[in-house]
Parts: structure tokens; sequence; C-alpha cells
């Protein structure tokens, strides 16, 4: 049998994915680029913004369609908008699905593939999968994760969860109810999935969580984020893994050795992602941020003292509910003068039992709440585009992943998007030395020096 994963939203779901890909194909199951060939199709969903759960609902109407029309097509149900609860919820509503499946869970699928009357086919494909994967398989410690068979050999950066749910719980946030309480992944398993993900040829891994800086404080006596961060790089040196990142930080728990842990590790990029969400301290209050703009600012200047050359991106929402345009304009003015790599723009939008659909009234029209993230767009555009063209004349390390356009394309240890031209050869997974010839604010183009040597590490 063949299976297609629709999968939107954050990385997490992106590593979620990924991981039941790798179960289906454990099963004997092959992936198809086109849904249409597809006898399984599972939609992977994000609730974190109504537009989000609307696409879902959208995705999930047209499959009501293919399952009238095609009764054995299994259909699965995957992600936040099934949650960590009881999805019975949901069965009533949506009949054309067959499993539904918990954030971070494929086990369902599993279970429900299994249980099939088709048990002879499914033992037939097992079969041959396990021939297929036996030499990989031999290679790997117990448990580690084996890619599925279209990424294998291909895919250049990975997704690593270190960190599931959230405890936090900001004021307008989804996330604690739908993937639920904080829990931090054990170091072996993460040990196994990065070296797994190295013997096949991954070159850049990104730990993941919620709240990532949060690593290891539910389980006494284990590793901090900065421990775990030294632990994964002992493991890319040995696998030849050229990059690490983690996202997406808190602003309360970036503590002064992790930032130094960061600008220690050369295999750690110089790259923060620590959201801010707005910038205005009642703001902040309303959301249950737990920092001011004062100390936001703080942090800042101590992520750029400690880490040379550090890119910082950030998160912002506007049209929080009671968002006057006085503090809309404190935010502006932030942005302005801090000057961050990159910020991630959101109109606010109410989710279901959070602190602010329950008690806050949605008061900024929608109009303005475009109005506002159009302006922030706008600035950081000129804020990157100023930025970036710092770099003209200079040579940059790129890592790159693959082909757009007849141009190879691959980002810097900043993680700006580079693309440059070369024939002669295959790039894809290596590092180049490229010289940049233009920039703008979302990319830049460069040239391979004539002395450029792909850097090897050991």
């Amino acid at each position: 049998m063949r299976y297609h994963i629709w999968t939107i939203g954050c990385q997490m779901n992106v590593a979620d994915t990924q991981r039941l890909a790798s179960e289906l194909e454990r099963l004997g199951h092959q992936a198809a680029a086109d849904p249409d060939e597809a006898d399984i199709l599972v939609v992977n969903t994000c609730v974190v913004r109504q537009s989000a759960e609307n696409k879902a609902y959208g995705r999930l109407n047209e499959l009501a369609h293919v399952k009238a029309a095609q009764p054995d097509t299994i259909i699965g149900l995957m992600g936040c908008l099934v949650g960590v609860r009881d999805p019975l919820r949901l069965r009533e509503k949506l009949p054309q699905v067959d499993v539904f499946l918990p954030p971070s869970d494929p086990q369902p699928m599993v279970d429900f593939l299994r249980n099939r009357a088709l048990e002879r086919d499914t033992r037939d494909h097992e079969a041959a999968a396990r021939a297929a994967r036996d030499d990989l398989q031999d290679s790997l410690d117990p448990g580690a994760i084996v890619l599925p068979a279209h990424e294998r050999g291909t895919l250049i950066s990975a997704h690593v969860p270190v960190v599931y749910g959230c405890s936090h719980a900001c004021a307008y946030c989804i996330i604690p109810f739908r993937r639920g309480v904080e829990h931090s992944r054990p170091v072996g398993e993460i040990v196994e999935h990065v070296r797994s993900l190295g013997r096949q040829g991954v070159r850049e891994i990104t730990l993941l969580g919620q709240i990532v800086d949060r690593y290891g404080k539910d389980m006494p006596g284990g590793p901090t984020l900065a421990g775990l961060l030294r632990i994964v790089h002992a493991i890319a040196e040995e696998e030849n893994i050229a990059r690490i990142r983690f996202l997406t930080s808190h602003p309360n728990w970036m503590t002064p050795e992790l930032l130094d842990t960061v600008a220690e590790l050369p295999r750690v990029m110089p790259h923060i992602e620590v959201p801010v969400q707005a910038g205005n301290d009642e703001v902040l209050r309303s959301m249950k941020r737990g920092y001011t703009v004062a100390q936001y600012r703080e942090l800042v200047q101590n992520i750029r003292a400690r880490i040379p050359d550090v890119s910082i991106h950030c998160d912002i929402i506007v049209g929080f509910p009671g968002e006057t345009a006085d503090q809309f304009q404190d935010t502006y003015d932030l942005l302005a003068d801090l000057k961050l790599d990159k910020v991630h723009l959101a109109r606010y939008s109410p989710r279901p039992k959070t602190l602010s659909a329950r008690t806050m009234p949605d008061d900024v029209p929608p109009d303005e709440k475009k109005h506002r993230h159009a302006a922030l767009e706008t600035l950081q555009a000129q804020v990157v585009a100023e930025i970036n063209r710092r770099c003209l004349g200079q040579t940059v390390e790129v890592l790159v992943e693959d082909q757009h356009k007849g141009k190879w394309r691959g980002r810097t240890p900043q993680n700006k998007l580079v693309f440059f031209e070369d024939d002669s050869q295959d790039w894809r997974g290596r590092l180049a030395q490229v010289e940049i010839t233009w920039t703008g604010p979302w990319s830049m183009q460069g040239r391979l020096p004539e002395e450029a040597a792909v850097r090897t590490r050991a």
C-alpha cells in the first residue's frame, strides 16, 4: 500500500510526519507523492491559529468525498486538531476518518494497519521492507529512526524533538491544551535519533521544543539544554553532522550558560530564536509572558555580546485583545531599534479554552490587525535588507540543501538563504564557500571564488 501525509504547522509537525512515515515504511508501505495514488491518506494538523484550523477542515472535507468514492481508502487525522485527549468528540463530526492520532504518536495508525483484515498482505509488505532495510537497520542502535525511503540520502536538514508539550500557558496559546504538559525526551533516545540521522546522510539537525531551553527541567539530575548540546555535539563530530540548531526558546530560560555553550561549540550555529510577542509591558502582562520589554532588550544585548555574528529571530503577535495604537507603536519602535534578523508575524485569533478567549474580547478590528501586520512587514524588510547588505563582497559558508530553478540553494550559519550557480559538481549536503554578490531582504546571491573549496570536518 502507498501513503501520503499532508502536513501544515510548525517544525514539530514536520518531525511528527517524518516519524509516522518511518513507521509506515517499517510496515512495508511506500510513499506516494500524489495523494490520488495513495491508499493511506493522513492529515497532520495545526490549530495554533484559526486560519490553520480552517485549512485542516478544508482538506478533511475533500477527503470525505474521497472516502465516499473509495471506501477502502484509509484516512488518518493527526496532530493538534486531535490533541492529547480522547478523540471521541471528533468521531461524529468526522465520520470519514478511520484513525485519530494525537500529536507525536504514530502508534494508533500502526495498530490499525496491523489489525486490518488484510493481514496477509501486510505481512508480505513487512517482509519485503525488512529485506530492503536490513543493511541500514543493522548499522543503527536499537530504537533509532530510519528515514522514509524518499528522504534517505537526500534529506540534508532534519528536526529532532527534545521537549514535548508545554506547561507555560501563555494567555493566547492553545498548545498546552492540545499537546499536553511539558516532558523532556530521555537523553538516550535523543542520542540514538541524532546518530541514526547522521548515518543516513543528514548534515544539520535542529533540536525542537515548544520551550526548548526548558529541556531537562522535569528530569531531576538530568542535563540542561546546554548539557544536551554538548552531548549532541560529540555525536555530530562522530557522525559528520556539520550543524546543530535549536528552537524555540523563551526569554526567561535563556541562561548565560546556554549562550556561552553556543559560542563555544563550533557546530552549534550562531542563530537564536527567542520570541518577544509584543513591545509593550501591559500587553506582555496580559499575554502572561513573564518578562518586561526592558528584560528582553537586556537579553538581546547579552546574546550579541556573548555570541559573535549571531542572528536573532523572534515572534510578534499583532492585535492582541486590548492592544491600542500606542501599544502597537511600542512594538514597532522596539523592532526598529533592535534590528533583529527575522520576525515571524501573526495576527491574533482567539483559540478555544485559552485565557484570552475566555476572558478578553477580540476587540481589535480585522482591518486594523491587517494594517499593523503590514506595517511590521514593511519595517522588517527594510531592517533585514540593511543587515544583509553588510554581507556584500564577503565569503560565507553555505550548507547546500538542494537545487532551485537551476541554482544551488543553502543557508549560512545565521540561517540566511543563499543561491549560487555551479554546473561542475553536485553540492548537495556539502559546505561551500560563497562570495556574496547581491543581497535582498529575504535571500542573497553569490558565486564560488576560484579558490573556493569545500570545507570538511572530521
